[in-house]
């Protein structure tokens, strides 16, 4: 009996040992359903997409996005997006001064509030080097595609417009100090992102170059570096030769008392993008819209003139306050008070000629679209010779009568297909010169004759 008992303790611990593993068996097919569900977020990171391709950044609050894109001098890449995003919305790259950041352009201004209220996204590029400023002065962040912070930024751009399917024609800069010198370099780097840009006490494109390693030009920020207008203009064409398609517009601020970047340089940038955008130098309007501000347009009349420039007198480097951001989204055409942009037509042609008699003449103009877009809505500008003044008109609405004069369609002949020509006339007074008017510009875009 000892022995029978002793060969039957194996098959009973056996048969412990089976019911064990059923049992295991069994907990582990009943949790199944959870292991699946986890799997996933296990394998994600496998796939190799990048984080920044697939994933939409938290609304209502300042993110940080890694992975965005190229990005050959480490910037830092933050971004707002507000709760009521609108679709297909509009893009503003705000960037920063020196020794600021990201972050800082975020608390320090107003954008993300006004993102809030008309549904943009705001990206705040962040400079990681030691100096906290941005590269404008090295041959390869003057020259489209050359590298440095340009390119690192238009990944930025790039990443939202993928994202979000930002609306490529309303693509903005702005910039304070060294933000808005980099504002100035975008502009010229890729006219065919940037829709307009606003600079806050920057200098012209090109003004920084250095060839030696430097960030600092102290001709430059000295206001020694004067150029002609066609110089200014040629160096911003030669950052992306060949390239024949609609500037970007240009609106800048300065003060008359800075002492870091001076004044002159507010003349200069003047000089640069009225060459650039091909429009007189000659204000088309002049005003003061606050005390000790004095505002000049160019090219145009109203809120979105080519060039817009407003001096501050009496005002230091440190000019942006509170309030400004606001005139800047005017000047965009991202506020609701105002029509947006002027539409920016490819190529133009105008003819012009003038009938006269001893004291008065008789102006015809016709204007062409020679571009592959339509033209809803239009401004012509032109330069009257000296002494003649417009007494009255037809097909538009002139303003001022003398001088750089704007044209714009009336409410019948606003649409402009390519290839299609509108007329229009006026009649004028004149002094002894009865010359047809030359400089003719349409929305911004210099046209031939």
């Amino acid at each position: 009996m000892p022995g029978n008992t002793a060969r039957r303790r194996p098959r009973s611990r056996l048969a412990l040992l089976l019911a064990a593993l059923v049992s295991l068996l069994a907990t582990t097919l009943l949790s199944a359903p959870g292991a699946a569900a986890r799997e996933p977020v296990e394998k994600a990171p496998v796939t190799k997409e990048p984080v920044a391709k697939a994933t939409a950044a938290p609304t209502a609050a300042l993110t940080e996005v890694t992975g965005f894109g190229s990005n050959p001098s480490n910037l830092q890449m933050y971004l707002y997006v507000p709760d009521s995003v609108t679709a297909n919305p509009a893009v503003v790259v705000a960037v920063h001064y020196c020794t600021g950041s990201g972050p800082a352009m975020y608390s320090g201004t107003e954008y993300a509030s006004l993102a809030d209220q008309y549904g943009f996204i705001v990206v705040y590029p962040s400079v990681t080097r030691a100096s906290k400023c941005f590269d404008v002065s090295s041959p390869q962040a003057l020259t489209r595609g050359g590298g440095s912070d340009p390119v690192g930024i238009k990944a930025m751009v790039d990443w939202v417009t993928r994202t979000y399917s930002a609306d490529t024609d309303r693509i903005f800069a702005t910039g304070i100090s060294s933000g808005a010198m980099m504002t100035n370099v975008l502009l010229g780097d890729y006219p065919d992102v940037f829709a307009a840009g606003a600079a806050f006490a920057g200098v012209p494109f090109g003004c920084f170059a250095t060839t030696d390693g430097s960030e600092w030009n102290s001709a430059c920020s000295g206001g020694t570096v004067i150029r002609t207008p066609q110089e200014w203009g040629n160096l911003v064409r030669n950052a992306y030769p060949g390239y024949t398609g609609p500037r970007p517009r240009m609106q800048v601020w300065h003060g008359t008392e800075d002492d870091v970047l001076r004044y002159p340089n507010f003349g200069e940038e003047i000089k640069q993008w009225t060459n650039v955008l091909g429009v007189s130098q000659t204000p088309a309007a002049t005003d003061s819209p606050q005390s000790g501000w004095t505002r000049t347009r160019y090219g145009a009349t109203g809120d979105q003139a080519p060039v817009e420039a407003i001096s501050l007198q009496g005002v230091g480097h440190n000019l942006y306050a509170w309030g400004m951001a606001a005139r800047v989204l005017t000047f965009f055409g991202l506020d609701s008070s105002g029509p947006g942009p002027q539409p920016q037509p490819g190529a133009c042609k105008v003819t012009a000629t003038t009938s006269a008699w001893s004291t008065g003449l008789t102006g015809s103009v016709t204007i062409t679209n020679t571009g592959t877009s339509r033209v809803e809505g239009w401004r012509l500008g032109f330069t009257l010779p000296s002494g003649q003044s417009i007494t009255n008109g037809w097909g538009a609405a002139y303003a001022p009568a003398s001088g750089a004069v704007t044209a714009t369609n009336a409410t019948y002949n606003g649409t402009l297909a390519p290839n299609a020509s509108v007329s229009i006339g006026y009649q004028a007074s004149h002094t002894g010169n009865s010359s047809a008017p030359a400089a003719f510009t349409l929305n911004g875009t210099a046209c031939g004759s």
